[in-house]
């Protein structure tokens, strides 16, 4: 399997022979395994001693001749701190449970609840990692994944490979990937930020951004960016890519480097 390499101004240059997992099955089963397992959530919950830093001892007994008793003095038996006494008289407060005031949580969040145990054996991962790979050479896999791109003709050759990326300035680098991209794939590649709809606007989420292009590079390639996601062909995961078929620009190291890596 060839593809054309594009130089930064959008012209072919030449064409290489694709290592052999950009043609591997397409393997959304393990992707969405592992997409699940690398799930992560902020563990929270009370204080284990919240509510319970009372001298409540127990409840309040309801027999006659008996310390500390509450026979006839028409109180409930739940259990009682105590604010003052005068002989065998004494000034009860309830504390402790949950239906009082300073009392502990019924039923509180539980941190081993939110804590993910999920594992995934090596070589699932590797066979994951390989079929993402593939689906970002694959044109209906695209097409699934960018419902705007429906009933449109897409001209460009996929895995889309650049040369190098030596830029200097930001505007250069958007200049280049329109020219690399086209229209069409344009309008995806650049990420959208639009207000959320519903009541995560107040609540710390009030944006929402859309992934954009995905650039992989060469471990000694450097390329600052503020518009779009770059990674490195080392640290690059199913993780990072974050489902199939997602808009993903390699450069030509970063391509022989990842050949190597999946050996």
């Amino acid at each position: 399997m060839k593809a054309p390499i594009f130089d930064k101004s959008g012209k072919k240059i030449k064409e290489i022979e694709l290592p052999s997992f950009f043609s591997a099955r397409v393997r959304d089963d393990l992707i969405s395994k592992i997409l699940e397992a690398e799930k992560k959530k902020q563990p929270y919950s009370p204080s284990p001693d919240a509510g319970m830093q009372h001298a409540a001892r127990g409840k309040v007994v309801h027999r006659r001749h008996v310390w500390r008793s509450g026979y006839g003095k028409g109180i409930s038996r739940v259990p009682r701190k105590i604010m003052s006494r005068r002989g065998e008289q004494f000034s009860w407060v309830a504390a402790e449970i949950s239906g009082v005031r300073g009392g502990m949580r019924s039923h509180p969040p539980k941190v081993l609840g939110m804590i993910n145990f999920s594992k995934i054996n090596k070589k699932e991962m590797k066979i994951a990692f390989m079929s993402i790979l593939s689906s970002t050479a694959n044109l209906e896999e695209i097409k699934k994944r960018y419902s705007s791109l429906e009933g449109k003709k897409i001209e460009n050759h996929f895995p889309l490979i650049i040369s190098e990326l030596n830029f200097k300035k930001t505007k250069e680098l958007i200049s280049s990937m329109k020219n690399i991209l086209g229209e069409t794939l344009s309008d995806i590649a650049f990420p959208k930020k639009k207000v959320r709809s519903g009541k995560g606007k107040g609540r710390g989420r009030k944006y929402r951004k859309s992934a954009g292009l995905l650039i992989v590079t060469g471990n000694n390639e450097n390329l600052d960016s503020n518009v779009f996601d770059v990674k490195k062909a080392r640290e690059l995961n199913v993780t990072n890519i974050g489902g199939l078929g997602r808009l993903t620009l390699y450069t030509e190291k970063a391509i022989n480097e990842l050949g190597e890596r999946l050996k």
